[in-house]
């Protein structure tokens, strides 16, 4: 078994809607029928107990081993905490050969789970040893340091929930949420719109203090020490015990409490000093209680406790630690819910202050605390408290935070309980922590866990707003980038500030910002990254889908403008047009519930499609009675159809009416292909809620020239001739084209064409037949890219393609794109017509601008 390719699809794709991991898989012989493999399976089940049931039978094939590597790939993961479950595995058109698809939750997991079931894969068959455990236990450890901490992860999460989108910025907790000017962004418990001077100011503690006491809420005296005398002068002023801790710090690194001696405080004094300035405070009697701010209201209230162990009258503090960390809940850093006890030099510190040793044995039922501080991150837990919370407390705790000027805030508090105003009980607030960590109040140690992650995305996003902007996602055969480019057009006559992404490069607020193929979904989510953006247009191409998945979960309006046999057939695995339409499906299925997809209805394979839809479809084509559109508004649905030389949207018994001879784009409705264009293009403006206004004034504005649709069937004059300049490079576009030029008299024509080396040979010979038929002239050149091609392969194709044209009668070949336009114009004489397809559309066309002002 040989791994020939791994892709990561991070996006809605071909096979689902999950980010996973597609690998193209080669057995060979027996590999593709495993009971033909002499005990293998047993062998494979002695290593790896828990891989589940295998596939027995996949399509009619006998289960091979590609088949096993899926299963194992999944279970790796699931056994390692991650939660996946799909996974696919697709026989291809080569004998042995298979498209192995497995989820997963983070890449680098999904990658490393397909290795280690490679590997077990291996053993099984070569009958050697294999470590599912160990494999198990660095899966876990993996997915532990790439996923989202719990604070992260649960804002995350209530995220999800609402249906508002997220992309994770940094491999850290950088994470932005909705799309375009609706965007917001969190680092880890901190949110956008708090300022740096806020976190300034949390992080000096005496600052802090001061704040909090000029708007009244009790704080304990103490000021900062320059020294570990200082220090011990301070403690006097203020009265012991004291607390020690540096000025700016958090997660309780450097504190110490209840000091009491000159000893136990130089010793604290040196621990604070690690991590800066360093201050001394009064010590408040009570407990440490934590509560969480989120905008103007207490959201959570916990009560923590410091690391600790109860005797049991046998074992050693040490053992007692071992035990306490066997919890599950209990790990390395804030990845769990509770962080494992560290018998480090602090705790040792405090043992000795009890007289202990970490080799003591306390007595049956003796409290053993080993550090004086409460903090989960150092071994702490927590218990909840919220429902206890004193409304005079609850009001302090925001009033801090609102002094300091944070959105979310951890407010510690020192009181004797939550039950009375810290006035009463001379409790006081200590400490003011912006980002704080969350995860003591999502999954407390005793207690109810509270929605804070939701708390969290309140205060970002009011109720039902997604943080979604309007996308249009288009696809299709031909038509694809000018439909684009017309909706993006008809967006942006409405006002909105628009994104787009094509064949020709990336477009925000008008301004290019890319240039080249931009139909990716790398592009796409730049686009989504920009906060100037109000809606997005995407021409979504089938290399970036079959690459890495779409670059957005879903979109308001998908658009399939047709399926053709000339895109790129036997191309990954892609050799039907059956094939082409479920690749180019995966918009459609990815539609809002409240979208559209805007369809073909005379494409029977687009207009199957509507099936897959989540939301509502909107039919468009030129004949009014074709079946599927009858039907479609028989039932009250949206169409858009043409009626003599007017374009009409349809919904019930209400019409909308543009006039052809008013949408420039379509020469008065003489270009059919322009007009399904235009078609496409209403629908989904439509879809997108414009006004009918808006969509007529938008039509009229928009030129086919080569400024606004670049290579797109851009007309000019030369010499008292027709010059049209296209893209057109597969055989249903050429026969648009020729059907286009039908429309337009000429005394003579000639076209200029190359071909795509990555095409089948017979649709590079099937559009110069078609030409060949409708051209008096052929000028053939060979393109500047052969992509894989030995060199007159191509031409000598078209040539053949040309072989009994009933029209043709005259044929050249030419080295060099521009050398055959310029060939081309040469031959022109008054009343001629010249359609030259161009390949280096850019700068085919501004050689043509340069000839023409030249004359």
């Amino acid at each position: 078994m040989e791994v020939t390719r791994i892709r990561a699809l991070r996006g809605p794709n071909l096979w689902s809607r999950h980010t996973a991991i597609e690998a193209i898989v080669a057995c060979r012989g027996d590999e593709n029928a495993v009971p033909k493999l002499a005990g293998f399976e047993a062998r494979l089940r002695a290593l790896f107990p828990t891989i589940g049931e295998l596939h027995p039978i996949v399509l009619g094939h006998p289960l091979a081993l590609a088949h096993v590597l899926e299963n194992a790939a999944i279970a790796l993961q699931t056994q390692a905490g991650c939660q996946v479950s799909f996974g696919h595995t697709a026989p291809t058109p080569d004998e042995g050969v298979y498209q192995v698809t497995v989820q997963y939750t983070e890449e680098a997991v999904g990658r490393l789970a397909l290795k280690l079931a490679q590997q077990l894969i291996q053993a099984a068959l070569d009958d050697t040893a294999f470590d599912a455990a160990a494999a198990i236990a660095e899966l876990r450890d993996l997915d532990e340091s790439e996923r989202l901490g719990p604070s992260t992860g649960s804002i995350v999460d209530a995220a999800v929930a609402r249906g508002i989108p997220y992309r994770r910025l940094t491999s850290g907790s950088l994470v932005q949420f909705g799309w375009g000017v609706k965007q917001r962004r969190i680092q880890a418990a901190e949110v956008d719109s708090t300022s740096g001077v806020a976190e300034s100011i949390a992080q000096d503690k005496e600052l802090t203090k001061q704040l909090l006491n000029a708007a009244g809420v009790p704080v304990p005296l103490g000021r900062p020490v320059a020294n570990a005398d200082d220090g011990w002068l301070a403690a006097q002023e203020v009265g012991l015990p004291v607390v020690v801790k540096p000025q700016d710090g958090n997660q309780g690194k450097g504190v110490t409490v209840n000091i009491t001696t000159r000893e136990a405080l130089t010793a604290a004094f040196d621990a604070a000093a690690r991590y800066g300035e360093v201050m001394v405070e009064k010590f408040l009697p009570g407990f440490d209680f934590r509560l969480l701010v989120v905008g103007d209201k207490l959201v959570a209230a916990a009560r923590r406790d410091p690391p600790q162990v109860i005797g049991d009258g046998s074992a050693t503090v040490r053992q007692l630690v071992e035990a306490v960390n066997l919890d599950p809940r209990r790990g390395e850093g804030h990845a769990t819910s509770l962080t494992k006890i560290r018998l480090d030099d602090i705790a040792i510190g405090r043992l000795e202050a009890e007289g202990l040793t970490p080799d003591s044995v306390p007595a049956r039922g003796q409290r053993v605390v080993l550090r004086n501080n409460a903090n989960l991150s150092t071994g702490g837990s927590a218990t909840d408290v919220t429902d206890t919370v004193h409304p005079e407390i609850a009001a302090r705790a925001v009033d801090a935070a609102q002094m300091v000027g944070l959105h979310i805030c951890g407010v510690d508090m020192v009181c004797e309980n939550v039950l009375r105003p810290l006035e009463e009980q001379h409790g006081g607030v200590v400490e003011v922590n912006a980002a704080p960590g969350l995860r003591m109040h999502i999954s407390p140690s005793f207690g109810r866990g509270r929605a804070v992650g939701e708390a969290v995305m309140d205060t970002l996003y009011a109720d039902g707003d997604t943080g979604r902007i309007p996308v249009v996602a288009v696809t299709g055969t031909n038509g694809k980038t000018t439909t684009a480019r017309l909706i993006n057009h008809l967006l942006i006559s409405s006002g909105l500030r628009t994104g787009m992404t094509n064949t020709d490069g990336v477009w925000v607020d008008g301004r290019q910002t890319d240039s080249g193929d931009c139909s990716g979904p790398k592009s796409a989510r730049n686009v989504l990254l920009h906060p100037d953006v109000e809606a997005a247009v995407f021409e979504v191409a089938r290399g970036g889908v079959l690459r890495e998945g779409l670059g957005f979960d879903r979109c308001q309006v998908a658009v399939v403008t047709n399926v053709g046999s000339g895109d790129h057939l036997g191309l990954n695995y892609i050799t039907t047009v059956e094939d082409l339409a479920v690749l180019k499906r995966v918009i459609v299925r990815n539609v809002a519930s409240d979208g559209h997809a805007v369809l073909n209805a005379a494409d029977p394979n687009v207009a199957a499609m509507a099936a897959s839809c989540p939301g509502k479809v909107v039919f468009f084509t030129a004949d009014r009675q074709h079946p599927v559109m009858a039907t479609h508004r028989a039932q009250g649905k949206r169409t858009v159809y043409v009626d003599g030389d007017t374009l009409v949207a349809a919904e019930g018994s209400w019409r909308e009416r543009i006039a052809l001879r008013d949408v420039p784009i379509t020469r008065g409705g003489t270009l059919p292909f322009q007009v399904e264009n235009v078609m496409a293009a209403v629908a989904a403006a439509w879809s997108v809620g414009l006004d009918w206004d808006t969509i007529r004034s938008g039509l009229a504005s928009f030129m086919n020239d080569a400024a606004g649709v670049p290579g797109r069937f851009n007309v000019m004059e030369f010499r008292g001739a027709t010059v049209i300049a296209d893209y057109g490079h597969n055989t249903d576009a050429m026969k648009a084209l020729v059907a286009a030029v039908d429309t337009m008299p000429a005394r003579k024509r000639s076209v200029v064409i190359s071909g795509a080396g990555d095409r089948r040979d017979c649709d590079i010979r099937d559009q110069t037949a078609i030409l060949g038929e409708a051209f008096d002239d052929v000028i053939l050149y060979q393109d500047a890219a052969q992509r894989g091609r030995a060199d007159g392969e191509v031409m000598a194709l078209l040539r053949q393609g040309l072989q009994g044209a009933r029209r043709t009668q005259y044929i050249d070949e030419i080295r060099g794109e521009f050398l055959a336009i310029d060939a081309a114009l040469e031959r022109l004489q008054p009343g001629d017509l010249s359609l030259i397809l161009v390949d280096q559309v850019e700068e085919a066309l501004a050689h043509l601008a340069r000839r023409i002002a030249a004359g």
